[in-house]
């Protein structure tokens, strides 16, 4: 059989073989443009792109349907026309390897009187071809071009011409691929509009796809405010059909296929629905703020910037196991990956972001030379609280504890920003709280108490986990997430399942970039954390101005019917 050869190699480039999935809410996104020139010789790149390409299976609609596909049939036949259809099925007849095939057709490309499975596009590229043992095509295709990265092999039907054999080794294919990929493609970084390269947006479509992989089987949402919706619909996307909201009824949760997926914020469900969650045999990804949510309060509607979705249990939750738990007890770090989670660490301290800030100025030690200890407050019907309390009953009894450690020190007590905006309970009257704290403090961002202070006295307060980035020491009343790793001092119980100790950047690692997801206010795409905290310092905001005026109202009236006793 005829192999290529140079003369096939392909022309001008008319579109990138890399593409942005189309999230929703996003504007279109190109990643790379065409450009005119460049050199003929194979980039000593390729190789490294094409091995990228390969373990992320990005390139091409990787976002799009995966649809079932016969174990028995793994010739895969992609004709671009009737005439190469009828040549196909002459050849596959010819071999006898009739019962082997199935068509993998264009949108809207008909099969005609055809015996064998027909799929048609959009869907997965990757999925198709890590079911193939070759693939036959006609001209040039992003579809040849993606089997020649996946090691599939190629038969070429051109023109009435003998089938030709073409593997990633050709020299013509391997031209054509370096074309593609990087001497004709400029790239651009999709969140500044930067210059950027082959493997870097790789390694951005890799992100995308691992994302898109993890909702796939989500097939309803439930417990999603409407404020909500716009920022979490593209972190919970599953590439081939929009995210299903729905209202959380028995009726609405039984049309789920028990095959597929929920997700669910379940604090915004009622307990009968969540009893139905539990008796259900389909996975459920409880949804949560993730641990950089925005520049303003859920509390005040401002929609959060980052969730977590875990399929195994919730972070929150000592009684079981969480995914990211599970991170963190496994390990396996990379060095490049802990050498980001520094830079990331820095940024955070550098720029002080935190859960719901940006830093303000540094502050004066107010107790001299005394020990200085932040403790705290916090809903105190969160569902962190209620799941990992333990036996401290409430703000004013973590106070009393943090003194009966800290009987010398400067306490500085700091109100939950969600109590002191009168929506959630958890307040500690002043001259209560005075009882055992030095001072109480209500305006400065806590990325500026957390720079100040010696150490953080907490329940399962994420101030924690900011204060550990900060090289501050933690005493945990509760169990947060971030206890039993050998970084903090734990009072309360912590499972025996967190065996592992873990080093701060590897705790970065673990609940700053592997676990959350995080979304770009600007561009609506989901990005990494890095993104987002650039995004926060530079002022960037994604809120109903409207309502979140009309939320700060509210929780100003109930402040003051509070402090007149009327309000309980």
């Amino acid at each position: 059989m005829a192999r290529a050869t140079a003369s096939s190699a392909m022309a001008d480039i008319d579109r990138p073989l890399l593409c942005a999935p189309p999230f929703p809410g996003a504007d279109a996104v190109m990643l790379g443009r065409p450009v005119s020139g460049g050199s003929t010789r194979v980039s000593d790149d390729l190789d490294a792109c094409v091995a990228a390409m390969r373990s992320a299976r990005v390139g091409g609609t990787f976002w799009a349907a995966q649809p079932s596909l016969d174990p028995d049939r793994t010739i895969v036949l992609r004709p671009s026309s009737d005439d190469a259809l009828r040549a196909m099925l002459a050849q596959a007849a010819d071999e006898g390897v009739s019962d082997r095939i199935m068509l993998w057709l264009p949108e809207g490309q008909g099969a005609g009187a055809v015996s064998a499975p027909v799929i048609q596009d959009p869907c997965d590229p990757w999925h198709v071809l890590g079911h193939a043992t070759g693939l036959w095509v006609d001209g040039e295709s992003d579809i040849r071009d993606l089997a020649h990265v996946a090691l599939v092999p190629v038969r070429r039907f051109d023109h009435g011409a003998n089938p030709i054999l073409e593997t990633a080794q050709d020299e013509a294919v391997r031209y054509a691929l370096q074309q593609r990929l990087i001497t004709q493609i400029a790239y651009t970084e999709p969140f500044d509009g930067l210059p950027s390269d082959a493997l870097s947006t790789i390694a951005l479509l890799s992100h995308w796809r691992t994302l898109i992989d993890a909702n796939r089987s989500i097939a309803g949402a439930f417990g999603f405010a409407h404020w909500k919706k716009a920022a979490v619909e593209p972190l919970l996307w599953g590439g081939s059909e929009p995210v299903r909201f729905l209202s959380p009824s028995r009726t609405a949760l039984d049309a789920i296929p028990p095959d597929r997926a929920i997700a669910i914020w379940k604090a915004r469900v009622p307990d009968d629905f969540l009893d139905a969650v539990e008796a259900r045999s389909g996975a459920v990804h409880e949804v949560e703020d993730g641990f950089i949510r925005s520049a303003g309060l859920g509390a005040n509607c401002v929609p959060p910037l980052s969730i977590v979705a875990d399929r195994i249990g919730v972070h929150f939750d000592p009684s079981g196991p969480s995914e990211l738990e599970n991170i963190l007890q496994r390990g396996g770090f990379t060095p490049e990956m802990l050498a980001r989670a520094e830079r990331l660490r820095v940024l955070i301290v550098e720029t002080g972001i935190s859960k719901y800030d940006v830093g303000g100025e540094a502050m004066e030690r107010p107790g001299g030379a005394r020990r200085h200890i932040l403790v705290t407050g916090q809903v105190e019907d969160d569902r962190s609280v209620l799941f990992g309390g333990g036996a401290v009953a409430g703000n004013f009894d973590l106070l009393r504890r943090a003194r009966a450690q800290e009987p010398d020190a400067y306490i500085i007590y700091k109100p939950h920003p969600d109590v002191e905006a009168g929506h959630r309970k958890g307040r500690v009257a002043e001259a209560d709280a005075l009882a055992y704290a030095d001072q109480v403090e209500r305006e400065a961002p806590i990325s500026a108490l957390l720079d100040m202070v010696d150490g953080v006295h907490v329940l399962t307060s994420l101030a924690g986990f900011e204060a550990l980035l900060r090289g501050r020491q933690v005493t945990t009343h509760g169990v947060p997430f971030y206890a039993g790793w050998g970084l903090t001092t734990d009072l309360g119980d912590v499972p025996v399942r967190r065996s592992a100790q873990r080093d701060v950047n590897e705790m970065v690692a673990a609940v700053l970039m592997l676990y959350p997801r995080y979304l770009d206010p600007v561009t609506s795409l989901p990005c990494p954390p890095e993104v987002l905290v650039r995004r926060l310092v530079g002022g960037a905001r994604r809120e109903n101005r409207v309502i979140v005026s009309l939320r700060r109202l509210q929780g100003l009236v109930r402040q003051n019917l509070s402090r007149m006793r009327i309000w309980t």
